[in-house]
């Protein structure tokens, strides 16, 4: 099979390039690197399997021509990141809103079969136990730039279902919730690589709003194999599935096991989401998976807890840094601290 992977440069794309060349598949990559980089695909540089294009997902040329020669398009291509969207708000739906467009209209004129990623950020702030696939969605006013990622990543999946319902092309959406592994990057607000971070380096590990937030975190060894067999399986086409973890700890949790599983003496410090983010920001204070409909589908069961995939990115942190990561030992009963 030749897969069309964009995005293929970021976190999620790169560890979706590893597993399809691994099952024997041809890969092109398009990706613009603004948020992704080279060095997630430095692995399959010479393979003879895997090519990489650098460019726009708004270039519909580029887009019809890669998707002309492909037997499958994974979309993963997006403007990611809390600092992203609230600081270049517009830039953001143009990528997500019309990049989405070209990549799904070039699918369906090729008759190509092809996968939408997108976000539990689209339940908004429903705060419902074990958000199922058609729960209700609640955002806050358009005119804060925090929810128009979740209205556009909606109508991402809107075009995708309707163009696919239509036309009777195979299409999959996934809706992911915090996907979480090696190569992540907390530089656009990834809450996990950039708590490990800052524990490596001994500096105050920042929460964000009161810690009580509860969040669910699934690894992308897991996701990522879901992300194909959906692709193979008829009865996923044309719905949206849910993929992530099943293990709920809130944000100050989540730092207090960071700390502990590095042997970290970082504090844990608190900053208001307005000193983090700007006026008016607004976070969920739950977000909780329902994945049973992928299990239905295709056997889908999360096999890594948090500890392995919090460690999963301590061991590539240190693997980068070229020395051992200490291990949990008695530092890791860091205090607390408020500001």
């Amino acid at each position: 099979m030749k897969a069309v992977v964009t995005g293929g440069a970021g976190f999620i794309g790169s560890h979706l390039c590893d597993h399809l060349i691994a099952q024997g598949h041809t890969v092109t990559v398009v990706d613009d690197l603004s948020t992704g980089s080279m060095a997630n695909l430095a692995q399959l540089g010479e393979d003879p399997r895997f090519t990489f294009v650098q460019g726009d997902i708004l270039d519909r040329e580029l887009v019809d021509g890669l998707v002309a020669e492909a037997d499958a398009m994974y979309h993963l291509a997006a403007a990611v990141g809390v600092y992203n969207i609230v600081d270049k708000p517009l830039r953001s739906l143009r990528i997500n809103l019309h990049g989405t467009e070209n990549v799904v209209e070039a699918a369906v004129r090729h008759r190509v079969p092809y996968m939408v990623a997108s976000t539990s950020e689209v339940y908004g702030k429903n705060d419902a136990d074990g958000l199922t696939e058609d729960a209700d969605r609640i955002y806050g006013p358009p005119t804060k730039s925090r929810w128009s990622y979740a209205a556009a990543k909606g109508l991402d999946e809107l075009v995708a279902y309707v163009h696919g319902a239509e036309s009777g092309v195979p299409c999959v959406i996934t809706r992911f919730f915090n996907v979480v592994g090696p190569r992540q990057t907390g530089r656009y607000g990834m809450v996990v690589p950039r708590f490990v971070d800052q524990a490596l380096a001994g500096e105050p590990i920042t929460v964000y709003g009161t810690g009580t937030q509860r969040r669910c975190f699934g690894s992308v060894f897991d996701v990522v194999p879901a992300m194909t067999r959906l692709m193979d399986t008829p009865q996923s086409f044309n719905r949206a599935v849910n993929l992530g973890g099943r293990e709920e700890v809130s944000i100050k949790g989540l730092a207090d096991r960071v700390v502990e599983l590095t042997g970290s003496d970082s504090a844990i410090t608190f900053v208001d989401y307005e000193q983090a983010y700007g006026e008016g920001y607004e976070d969920m204070q739950r977000r909780f998976p329902d994945t049973s409909l992928a299990g239905e589908l295709i056997g889908y069961e999360p096999t890594r807890d948090l500890d392995a995939i919090i460690r999963s990115i301590v061991d590539h942190r240190g693997a980068a840094l070229d020395r051992p990561v200490p291990t949990a030992g008695p530092a890791a009963a860091a205090a607390t601290a408020a500001v």
